[in-house]
């Protein structure tokens, strides 16, 4: 009787291989694009997962409750859509009445109006995805935040993710793969999808499914090969549920099961000619044919364990003072100086307080960006990812889509290593805080391979960029005390979507009483005059204010304005700017096409005010003291005093 129900099995997702195979390939064809011999190879290990193992309903893809599958090689994404619209999932943006995906959708795919995107996008209206992914080697990572965050929660949920055997030479595969050992993550699975083929050739042989299987042994996985194409048996490891480590499964593929016309190592992300597609359905049915299969079986996936509803209120407004006495720095405060990556620190802990969806991830470094201050008091909530930013970033994404608020803390210069998980997290939409310390040039004498110089230029552009939502890809905040710091925190956690905050090394004055208000693209006039408005933010805002204060000594008085977030409202800063002659001088301690690029832009659009700008403009270094290497880099009070009188003469 066993036996039977297996072959009946087996026959039956043959059979709907052979079906959605064919789906595949139209869709591909109508598109003109797309990669239907990747999506062939991994097809039985979708319908294995979507019509049988997986816990989930196609009615509520978005459920708490819902096992989840992170396509990693996101190319193969027709496998996925092909079987979501046989089973009649959802599809439909937030805000928009959902509808089943019907299978002559499948034709639309990658057009612009379509939520079948190229690669997985779950923005875009698919909700059975929780990330975008596309840009390999980062799948694993986002499981890995799936998982913590169900871990966290309590919640009874596996993660699934397929990863392609040539995208498993990116390091952060690895990352991910150790960080997951670490954790004792055990309801992950990664399915790597080993039919030997890269884009441009065969992969190596330190990718072959031999190679694979020893790598993720060494890391501590319970690494198991299949055949990728034999139904029961990926059954019957996929249904494991009671290992003691995390479960690598190595599945032999072949690129373009069932149509010989696409197995050919050169066919990487071509679909088959309109003239050629009748030829390609019926090696398909010849392929159904040897298989013996009989007839296609209804299927009903499993349906999901109770899922947990999150409302959660606005987040109030924090009090400074309280929040610094928690943390510990309330005597720093009353000394009058404070740097803003401490104030980070108690913010940290006092959002923790009130909203149990704060957590904090940090790269080894949280006793310098002060993410510890949150970690020694609630060390459930905080997840040190060790050096390996890339795992960091993604990780956070899928926390991110587990109901939780990540703050990733590192210094601002080793989160650029990051920058292309940043980017997919942006096109995810996750709501997902980073906060780069040590940034610019300030930190003096550590030197440049510590500092990060793009970062505004960087950050500022998705400030400038809407999400689809009538939101910005990215809010960026660049306070210059302590007190500007922890409200900033605060806007960050309550703004729904990615965030970018810049914090300091160096103690620096408190300039902002604790009853300040703070908003998104707000600043603030820190001192008036009529000679020249300077605008700066961050720690240049303490130097610039020198220079202020010296030309004020000699009768030279300056409008300071501290502008301290993007997307930057430049008005009201140029209607300042009117009453000083309409001239701005900008100072940054980055590199051009931050703050003087915003405002520059502005300007031209105004077309009456002209905008001078001193950044960083030469490769700093080592330095012993914050003044010596801003005499360095041109940017000492001093120079900006000449380079005002300049402008003024």
């Amino acid at each position: 009787m066993e036996g039977r129900e297996e072959m009946e099995f087996s026959n039956t997702v043959h059979a709907r291989a052979i079906a959605l195979g064919k789906d595949i390939i139209r869709m591909t064809t109508a598109a003109g694009s797309g990669h239907p011999s990747s999506a062939l190879s991994i097809i039985h290990i979708v319908i294995t997962l979507m019509y049988d193992v997986m816990r989930w309903d196609p009615s509520d893809p978005r459920s708490t409750g819902s096992d989840r599958l992170v396509l990693s090689e996101g190319h193969a994404v027709p496998a996925i859509y092909a079987a979501y619209a046989d089973l009649g999932g959802l599809v439909g943006k937030p805000g928009q009445p959902p509808r089943k995906l019907q299978p002559d959708d499948l034709l639309q795919l990658r057009e612009a109006d379509s939520p079948l995107d190229g690669h997985p996008n779950p923005a875009e209206g698919f909700g059975f995805f929780d990330a975008a992914t596309g840009s390999l080697g980062q799948g694993l990572s986002v499981a890995a935040g799936l998982a913590l965050g169900a871990k966290m929660s309590g919640a009874d949920r596996r993660v699934f993710t397929i990863i392609g055997d040539g995208e498993s030479r990116e390091g952060q595969i690895w990352e991910a793969m150790d960080f997951i050992a670490e954790r004792g993550l055990t309801q992950v699975v990664a399915i790597f999808n080993c039919n030997g083929q890269g884009q441009a050739d065969y992969v190596s042989k330190q990718q072959s499914a031999e190679s694979i299987a020893v790598k993720a042994a060494a890391f501590g996985w319970d690494a198991r090969p299949v055949d990728g194409h034999d139904p029961q048996a990926l059954r019957d490891l996929l249904r494991a549920q009671t290992l003691s480590r995390p479960q690598a499964i190595v599945a032999r593929t072949i690129k373009g099961w069932g149509c010989e016309m696409l197995q050919d190592h050169s066919n990487h992300g071509k679909p088959v000619p309109e003239a050629k597609l009748d030829s390609a359905l019926a090696q398909l049915d010849a392929t159904a044919a040897s298989l013996g299969i009989v007839h296609h079986a209804a299927v009903t996936p499993r349906p999901p364990a109770a899922g947990r509803s999150f409302e959660w209120p606005k987040i109030p407004r924090l009090d400074f003072a309280a929040a610094m006495n928690a943390a510990g720095l309330d005597a720093a405060v009353s000394g009058g100086k404070l740097a803003t990556r401490r104030a980070y620190g108690a913010a940290l802990l006092a959002l923790a307080e009130v909203d149990p969806r704060i957590v904090a991830l940090d790269g080894d470094v949280s006793n310098s960006t002060f993410a510890e201050i949150l970690g020694k008091k609630h060390p459930h909530r905080f997840v040190e990812c060790k050096i390996a930013e890339q795992n960091m970033v993604s990780a956070a994404v899928g926390l991110a889509a587990a109901g939780y608020i990540p703050f990733v803390s590192s210094f601002a210069k080793f989160l650029s290593r990051a920058y292309d998980q940043i980017e997919m997290a942006q096109i995810t939409r996750a709501n997902v805080k980073l906060v780069g310390s040590h940034s610019g040039i300030s930190l003096a004498a550590d030197g440049p391979s510590q500092m990060s110089l793009h970062d505004v230029t960087y950050f500022r552009s998705a400030s400038e960029t809407d999400d689809g939502c009538g939101r910005p890809v990215c809010v960026s905040f660049h306070p210059a005390d302590a007190v500007a710091a922890f409200f900033c925190t605060c806007l960050m956690a309550d703004h729904p979507g990615m965030c970018y905050m810049r914090t300091h090394r160096p103690d620096a004055a408190i300039l902002y009483k604790p009853d300040t208000s703070f908003e998104i693209g707000g600043s603030h006039v820190l001192s008036t005059g009529d000679a020249l408005t300077i605008v700066s933010a961050g720690y240049m805002v303490h130097v610039c204010k020198q220079a202020v204060d010296s030309l004020a000594a000699g009768g030279i008085k300056c409008t300071l304005i501290d502008a301290y977030s993007f997307p930057l409202k430049t008005d009201s800063i140029l209607a300042v700017a009117a009453k000083t002659g309409n001239r701005i001088l900008c100072v940054e301690d980055n590199y051009v096409g931050g703050l003087a690029g915003a405002l520059a832009e502005a300007a031209a659009r105004a077309g009456s005010v002209r905008v001078e700008a001193m950044t960083c403009s030469k490769l700093p270094k080592s330095a012993k003291s914050t003044d010596a290497i801003m005499s360095y880099c041109g940017l000492h009070a001093d120079d900006i005093l000449g380079r005002v009188c300049d402008i003024l003469h």
